[in-house]
């Protein structure tokens, strides 16, 4: 089978896992099938009819633990732009706020015989606990400081739609490496695909001995910029702005914020990235968050990936329903 010019095993065998539960484990050539899957569905989300009926009569559950607008507007989208019937459940509403545990929440969702569920939880390893405890394919919107599988992908989307490709692409990711999820999903799925990754962070920020994964560390923004194609910045979460990991805002916009004086530093052409939501002032600059580049051609995506988002989210939920609606080649 080939799909953007590049070739996989027949069906099923192209992506063999039963969920997605974080990007560690899958090969390279199942992540380029993912990609090349969204492709689809980001065509038809800029037509007048964003409609597919394939997921016709299933059901998914988007089982939100922890907050997040986007995440779960995006999933929601993507469902109910295939036809699935899509419910959300969100915590604050939910039994698991009364005392019931994770393992009951699991089995009375896995009793409600939904086809696809979609969960974020706060802890890390939570979504693989419920996975064991239910019959259909589970996604990994997010678990504590473990993985957020679909924003690895969409930013990979994002950045071959604008680069091409991959293989020795320089990609700099700055901010709270330590506590950020979407930089462990990002540096496993980039560095998968052959780019060459750079990490940056205060170093009370930056996990120990991170060199393992394959990056190179810098506590130096400006070094760290050098030649850099793609800048991903990372969201400095509000609750640890004081004590023992930053001295202050106003000081860590000066040591690591993304300025137009230091994005001069990267290539001329360097992306601008963000999974969002933006501390506008404080790790990025409104100026830089909303850059244009010459020709037409966007320095900062940051919108696009949102649009990639929902494409990436509508690839998987087809692909992890396929086995389960007998489609040729999956059953």
């Amino acid at each position: 089978m080939t799909l953007s010019g590049h070739t996989y095993p027949e069906g099923a065998a192209a992506f063999p896992h039963r969920g997605l539960l974080g990007i560690a484990g899958l090969a390279p050539h199942e992540i380029l099938f993912l990609l090349d899957e969204a492709e689809q569905w980001v065509a038809l989300n800029r037509q007048p009819h964003k409609r597919d009926d394939r997921l016709a009569g299933l059901t998914i559950i988007n089982a939100f633990f922890e907050n997040s607008t986007r995440t779960l507007l995006s999933f929601e989208i993507a469902g109910k732009r295939l036809g699935a019937d899509v419910v959300n459940m969100h915590a604050a509403t939910s039994s698991v706020k009364k005392g019931e545990t994770l393992i009951d929440t699991a089995m009375t969702l896995n009793a409600m015989r939904a086809d696809a569920i979609v969960i974020r939880h706060g802890s890390s390893g939570a979504v693989r606990l419920i996975a064991d405890k239910v019959d259909c394919p589970v996604l990994n919107a997010g678990d504590g400081q473990h993985e957020h599988p679909t924003q690895g992908l969409l930013d990979a989307l994002t950045i071959r739609s604008a680069k091409g490709g991959f293989l020795g692409l320089k990609v700099t990711i700055c901010g709270d490496i330590l506590h950020s999820r979407v930089a462990r999903s990002n540096i496993l799925c980039l560095t998968s695909l052959g780019a060459d990754v750079s990490v940056c962070a205060p170093p009370s920020l930056m996990p120990a001995e991170i060199e393992a994964m394959g990056v190179t560390p810098f506590h130096d923004f400006d070094a760290a910029l050098k030649g850099a194609e793609v800048v991903m910045m990372l969201r400095l979460q509000n609750e640890r702005m004081e004590g023992r990991y930053i001295a202050s805002p106003r000081e860590y916009r000066h040591l690591y914020g993304l300025t137009l004086e230091r994005l001069a530093k990267a290539t001329p052409d360097a992306l601008v990235m963000h999974p969002g939501p933006m501390n506008r002032g404080i790790e990025i600059d409104s100026n830089v968050a909303d850059l244009l580049g010459g020709q037409g051609h966007p320095r900062s995506v940051i919108t696009q990936q949102v649009e990639m988002g929902v494409a990436m989210r509508m690839a998987c939920l087809d692909v992890l329903t396929r086995r389960d609606r007998r489609v040729e080649g999956w059953a």
